[in-house]
């Protein structure tokens, strides 16, 4: 059951086929999901293209929106504007797990990398889901990023799934959400889509549409304590853009985060990774001038305006997709759908 199903609409542009970040042609998804007694966790794997991704890099930005976070691979993000890698999500402890498996992933599919040419830029992002999760028994293997990155598929699960599994949301079940807009430039079709791994967010603030859900939940049930989660927010286009207006639509993120009621806390670690389909950079370019499209800067509103709901939405799906769990020392996270009646009112 999708958010559609709720007769709640989120913004003004339509949605793509699937309502997921891999209507952005090119764009696979794939989960390895861990879930047994106190083990919940997982990977989730972002496939960026059908090429060689290493060969092919794509234009990129991150933007961190706070940085209590152990992420892998931004800094040279930043510096070179370019994804090289496919986009692992996991627990914060596995972080280093997951860098090495894909950097074996990588030498695997490319021989010249340490060799005739440079090294690799893995790129590891995680939250923290030790309330539902055992995150001290390290369960995630590197036989899992593999498995994530081999299921990678056009259509994928939301909700407590992959790296999913264990994470919280506004106190309630968290995980993996999804959606995308379509939006005209020049007469033709592009599409905005966005992942979340949404682990963030007090339950008295939640905003559902506009609408004040937490205060009516909490008022059934007395819980309070600081906000101290974190989200990982993947931004995907086929729009032409450089690195620069990418990092400027990552900067608009913190609204869709405002829209569903999190404050950003001191804890959290809210960081957004956002590419473009559109530009690749050939990693044996041959020539001196290479020629890049971008988007006529007074037209990027409309950018800004379909990612912000694109966003939004991926969060809030990604509480309706889930289901409530009980995980380590019987601690419990109930699902949004315990209280749908409040959003339907």
């Amino acid at each position: 059951m999708g958010i559609e199903n709720f007769n709640i609409k989120i913004g003004e542009f339509p949605s793509g086929k699937n309502n997921l970040i891999t209507d952005v042609e090119g764009i696979k998804v794939g989960h390895t999901t861990l879930d047994e007694e106190k083990i919940k966790t997982g990977v989730t794997a972002l496939i960026p293209h059908g090429g060689n991704i290493f060969r092919e890099k794509l234009m990129c930005s991150s933007y961190v929106i706070n940085g209590f976070g152990k992420s892998c691979g931004l800094v040279q993000i930043d510096e070179l504007g370019t994804l090289e890698t496919p986009i692992i999500l996991t627990n914060t402890l596995s972080v280093g797990t997951a860098s090495t498996a894909l950097i074996r992933y990588m030498l695997e599919n490319n021989e010249d990398i340490g060799k005739t040419t440079g090294t690799v830029n893995p790129v590891i992002c995680e939250c923290n889901d030790g309330f539902l999760n055992d995150i001290r028994g390290l369960h995630v293997k590197e036989e899992h990023i593999f498995q994530a990155i081999e299921n990678a598929r056009i259509k994928f699960q939301e909700g407590n799934v992959g790296a999913g599994t264990g994470m919280s949301c506004y106190q309630l079940k968290g995980g993996i959400g999804s959606a995308s807009r379509v939006i005209k430039l020049d007469d033709d079709e592009y599409t905005i889509g966005a992942l979340v791994l949404s682990n963030c967010g007090l339950k008295k603030d939640l905003m559902v549409d506009g609408k004040k859900i937490g205060e009516k939940i909490v008022s059934l049930e007395s819980e309070d304590e600081l906000e101290k989660g974190s989200i990982i927010i993947i931004v995907a286009t086929n729009i032409p853009l450089s690195e620069r207006q990418l990092k400027r639509i990552s900067k608009r993120v913190p609204v869709s985060l405002a829209r569903t009621g999190s404050h950003i806390g001191n804890g959290s670690g809210d960081i957004v990774i956002t590419f473009t389909t559109a530009n690749k950079v050939n990693h044996y370019e041959e020539k001196d001038i290479v020629n890049m499209k971008m988007i006529n800067e007074n037209k990027i509103d409309t950018i800004f305006r379909a990612a912000i709901e694109t966003v939004e939405e991926s969060i809030l799906s990604s509480l309706l997709h889930s289901t409530a769990t009980t995980g380590r020392d019987r601690n419990t996270r109930e699902s949004l759908n315990k209280y749908i009646d409040f959003i339907l009112k």
